[in-house]
């Protein structure tokens, strides 16, 4: 089946936004754009949760978005996080997004508010009607409270420019649905589950640990796409010890942020509510990144 969105098949990175001194640090933030066209990073998305986009005032978000569309120049595809529980913030912030040169939206679902199905359905529509730009569904109960039901997200499929989903469940079942009910791409939000949900007709990820090794995770999309199935294998078993602790040490994204920092790539500074990784977590990722041959 040709999926709706293959232009956003491969790595996409999650963002960190960079602060220094409690502000955002528009030079660091430049050169991370910079640095993913170096790498050869697919594209781009940020201000979604690894940007800390819940911390950042309105005109913090619009400025993050048209920085790094402005620094992009072309360069490498751009997916700005433009999700919100508000629909008419959603709106504005995607119009935003397609103003400032973005390639795509990625929306999370409303979050707190709980819509029932019905609800979602209407959000993404809504925006979907309002702007003509590409939108990447994002849905990750864990961090809303409320999943989009297969059903629903194949409803909402029949938008013509609802082209994706960054699949953040957890569930293969769930994936399997996606892919049975409609034509949509379907992006692993989960950097320890992206083989698996290659295997199933996924065609991509989004990525946290790509931060750090957009390179190995690259090459693990690229062995899985030219059937060496044994090197994707490797590969996802590598990385697969790194992920669990960018991931798991804490919330997403203090330990990526602390990796960052102990590569010497960011000041690390994370904003309320979120607070440093503790001495002992750090000591503990500092060990991962020694075994990953990163330190």
């Amino acid at each position: 089946m040709i999926h709706k969105g293959e232009q956003f098949a491969g790595l996409t990175v999650a963002l960190v936004t960079p602060f220094r001194d409690e502000k955002v640090d528009e030079d660091a933030l430049r050169r991370l754009v910079d640095f993913h066209v170096e790498s050869g990073t697919d594209c781009i998305s940020p201000v979604g949760t690894t940007g800390e986009s819940p911390t950042l005032s309105h005109e913090e978000h619009e400025r993050v978005i048209a920085t790094v569309c402005e620094q992009a120049a072309g360069r490498i595809k751009v997916m700005a996080g433009t999700g919100s529980n508000s629909t008419r913030e959603a709106v504005r912030l995607t119009k935003f997004a397609q103003k400032a040169g973005a390639d795509a939206a990625l929306m999370v679902a409303p979050y707190y508010n709980k819509p029932t199905q019905e609800g979602f359905y209407q959000h993404y529509k809504a925006v979907a009607d309002e702007v003509d730009l590409p939108i990447v569904m994002y849905n990750i109960p864990g961090r809303t409270g409320k999943n989009i039901e297969p059903e629903t997200i194949a409803r909402i499929a029949e938008c013509p420019n609802v082209v994706a989903v960054k699949e953040s469940t957890g569930s293969m079942d769930q994936a399997s649905q996606i892919l049975a009910l409609c034509d949509l791409t379907v992006l692993s939000g989960d950097d320890s589950l992206t083989l698996p949900l290659l295997a199933l007709g996924g065609s991509g990820v989004v990525s946290v640990a790509a931060n750090i090794v957009p390179g190995d995770i690259k090459a693990m999309l690229d062995a899985f796409s030219s059937t060496d199935i044994a090197a994707a294998q490797q590969w996802h078993r590598k990385l697969f010890l790194l992920c669990r602790d960018l991931l798991g040490l804490a919330t997403n994204p203090i330990p990526i942020k602390a990796a960052m920092q102990l590569l010497g790539r960011d000041s690390g500074e994370v904003r309320l509510p979120m607070t440093p990784l503790s001495e002992t977590d750090k000591s503990a990722l500092a060990k991962t990144l020694g075994n990953y041959g990163l330190l």
